[in-house]
């Protein structure tokens, strides 16, 4: 049921009234950061729709209906022409529009807007969502809008998507829009420790890391991360300490190499927290480190730090980012990162 995700309190109630009372809007638009339970919102809506005994705006979970409605097998990334069609769960009324690499394919859109005209086969109602709803490309856009334009009254359509401004203002303006917020720090830290995925301090570490995704609190591979940091920590230390460009250079190499480059945006991200961490530390705003588990090795690290240095090394990091979102080359602007640090 809607009352058992995780965050959004204010979304479960708007989206509870709204199917107790069967006013849902036919199109509703998911808005919110990656990882923080659009989708799941999304799908229980859907169970919902199609549950046998709802009650006052929510599914019962039992039947046969509310079991399969969230149950899909989706396809292999190589298997293109299957991403062409809407994909069902084992409910036959609920069905989603996966991209395929970096795009929605037309054929998917067009797919839904023949769907999308058929009556339910077992439920009061057909729901399609369309998950990253941001890579449909014009032409799919432009097929979809034909559907939101004259909606079947049986048909719901939800949209996915973590970039709202990527989509045409024509289809932002056919549908109810849903702003989902990161969700709270306790609720996640609570939900982890509840599942039995972390011990508590390793949870609390999970958290401050999730940037407010249970999801992605949940990815996390605490093992690995706190090599990583271990690494990060030590270059950054040598810097400050010595301003051994040696180091950058060799951390530069390792991060570029064959065996780590699918780590890099990772590595990347680790270092940016890090840094990060010692500017707050420095500025004596500690209740904020993400890394609090490791406070002491920050506060010695810290010592030999400036503010002003390392919030520039945080600013460089985030133009390096921009120049790798139009591709130059990666190495070349690592080994220039490093050195601009190093530099001062």
């Amino acid at each position: 049921m809607l009352s058992d995700l995780i965050g959004n309190r204010r979304i479960k109630d708007v989206l509870t009234r709204l199917a107790a009372s069967e006013r849902l809007p036919h199109s509703l638009l998911f808005v919110g950061d990656q990882g923080i339970g659009k989708k799941l919102f999304a799908l229980e809506m859907a169970r919902t729709l199609v549950c046998r005994s709802a009650k006052e705006g929510h599914a019962c979970g039992e039947c046969a209906s509310c079991k399969r409605a969230d149950k899909f097998t989706f396809p292999k990334s190589e298997d293109k022409d299957e991403y062409k069609k809407v994909i069902y769960s084992e409910h036959p009324d609920i069905g989603m529009v996966l991209p395929s690499g970096r795009n929605v394919v037309v054929d998917a859109v067009r797919d839904l807007e023949r769907e999308a005209n058929f009556r339910p086969y077992e439920a009061k109602a057909r729901i399609f969502i369309i998950d990253e709803a941001d890579k449909m490309n014009d032409a799919a856009s432009n097929a979809l809008l034909k559907t939101l334009e004259e909606p079947a009254a049986t048909t719901y359509i939800f949209l996915i998507t973590s970039r709202p401004d990527s989509l045409l203002s024509t289809i932002r303006s056919r549908c109810q829009v849903l702003r989902f917020a990161p969700v709270e720090t306790i609720e996640i830290e609570s939900h982890l420790i509840s599942k039995g995925k972390f011990e508590t301090m390793d949870a609390a570490l999970a958290t401050r890391l999730s940037n407010g995704s249970v999801s992605r609190a949940l990815s996390l591979d605490l093992k690995k991360f706190r090599a990583q940091r271990e690494a990060m920590l030590g270059v950054v230390s040598s810097v400050l300490r010595d301003d051994d460009r040696t180091v950058m250079l060799r951390i530069s190499e390792r991060m570029n190499d064959a065996a780590n480059k699918d780590a890099y945006e990772e590595t990347l991200n680790i270092l940016q927290i890090v840094i990060r961490d010692l500017w707050l530390v420095c500025i004596g705003d500690e209740e904020k480190v993400v890394n609090a588990d490791i406070l002491t090795e920050l506060q010695e690290a810290a010592k030999n730090g400036r503010p002003d240095r390392l919030a520039g090394w945080e600013r460089q990091i985030e133009t390096m980012r921009e120049g790798l979102a139009v591709n130059i080359n990666r190495k070349i602007a690592t080994d220039a990162l490093f050195m601009q640090m190093a530099a001062g």
